[in-house]
This record gives structure tokens, sequence and C-alpha cells, in this order.
């Protein structure tokens, strides 16, 4: 169990290189939002759901109603729906205060990290993929609070040109792009990227709503199709 803790924290510390300017930068957004800092740092601690904070502040900086704001980030935040139904084969044995635990600490690097391990060592104990998961929070999610914190306290004179937005994309095209791995996949991220796009003319990021939802039926559908023609294969 110590060698699988240890595992997992050193598979997150590639990581580190994004989600702290990741935070930075969200505390410098919450900041000039004009959140206050109890306030910024409750959000974050509460949340600890990047891509949906910074959706939420963006939505309420343009003074967009309470329904959207919160409908938006539950959109966003149905991966981790999907990240839950992926981690419960291996996970599902542990107790309920761990499941909770798991719950919270569930981010997209976690998760990443976490099931390319139980992937790739299907013969781990359920003792070991706890202890492989909770080093894989050790890491990022304290450094996530203390990167929104100091970018909460010290954002407005961190100069423009560091250009900490860099962070948002990187962040997620290191998580995506290993995911890449079959034809419902790859069919999924082009339809996004696509819808995205056409639909970036609609207010508030409702085009990316739409997007994510047209991206997971066509992976739904692919993953479906490439099943019948493996059957029909087996059958023939």
């Amino acid at each position: 169990m110590r060698k699988a803790f240890l595992r997992g924290v050193i598979s997150t510390l590639p990581f580190t290189l994004v989600i702290a300017p990741f935070g930075l930068l969200f505390g410098v957004a919450a900041t000039e939002a004009g959140f206050d800092l109890a306030q910024v740092m409750g959000f974050t601690i509460l949340v600890l759901a990047g891509a949906s904070q910074f959706s939420a502040i963006h939505l309420m900086s343009e003074h967009a109603s309470v329904v959207l704001v919160i409908l938006t980030s539950l959109a966003i935040n149905m991966r981790m729906a999907m990240y839950s139904a992926a981690l419960a084969p291996y996970l599902g044995q542990a107790k309920r205060w761990q499941h909770m635990l798991v719950a919270y600490f569930l981010i997209d690097q976690t998760f990443a990290t976490a099931e390319t391990e139980y992937r790739s060592r299907p013969n781990l104990s359920i003792g070991e993929r706890l202890a492989f998961y909770a080093g894989c929070s050790m890491i990022l999610p304290p450094l996530w609070f203390l990167a929104t914190l100091l970018g909460a306290l010290v954002g407005a004179s961190i100069p423009q040109e560091f250009a900490l937005d860099f962070a948002v994309p990187i962040t997620f095209l290191a998580m995506i792009a290993p995911a890449l791995r079959s034809l419902p996949h790859i069919a999924a991220a082009l339809v996004s990227v696509v819808v995205t796009l056409l639909l970036g003319f609609l207010p508030a990021g409702t085009g990316l709503l739409v997007a994510a939802v047209c991206a997971m039926v066509t992976g739904a559908q692919v993953e479906l199709f490439v099943g019948r023609i493996k059957a029909r294969r087996q059958s023939a």
C-alpha cells in the first residue's frame, strides 16, 4: 500500500506544472469579479471543480441568472458522474466514508491518473487502489487551494505577460490526448470541437452545453455501431 501511495504521488507530479497557474488564474479572476478572500476560498474548497468554477465566475460577471449559472455548472460537472461510473468497478468495495472522500477529491487529473493505473494493474487489492488514489489526491487539491489563495492575494501584481490562462487548455489537452484510444473517443472529441466552434455565437457559453450533449450522443452511437460490427464479424 505504501508503494501504491507513492506511485500515486509521483504519477500526479507532472500536473503540478499546470495546476499551479490554473489556480492562480482562478484566484485572480474571482477577485476581479468582486469576490472577497473568504468567498474565493469558500468557493474553491467547497466546489473543487476548476472548469465549472471559471464558468460560474464568467456567467456571474455577465449578470446571468442564477438558474443559468447553476445549470451550466451542473452540466459541466456531469463528467464527474461518468468518472464515478468508470471508477465504480475498481472502488465499489470501499466503505461508505471512503466513497465520500473519493468523491470529494475526484477531479480530472486524479481520475485520469487513477483510471490508467487501475486498468494497467488489474490485480491491485482494494487497499492498494485506495492508497494510489490517496497519493493522487495528496498533491493536486492542496496545490489548487494554495494557488487560488495566492492568486486572490497577489493576483493584481502578476504581470499580464505571464499569460496564466495558458494553463486551462494545456491542462485539458494533457488529460484528453492520452484518452483518445478508440474511434468513439475520437468521434466525440471531433464533434465537441466542431459544434463548439459553430455555436460560439450563442450567449453565456450555452453553445458549449449543446456541444457536450452532441459529443456524448456521438460517442455512444459510434460505440454501439462498432459493437455491432464486431458482433457480426464474430458470428460470420
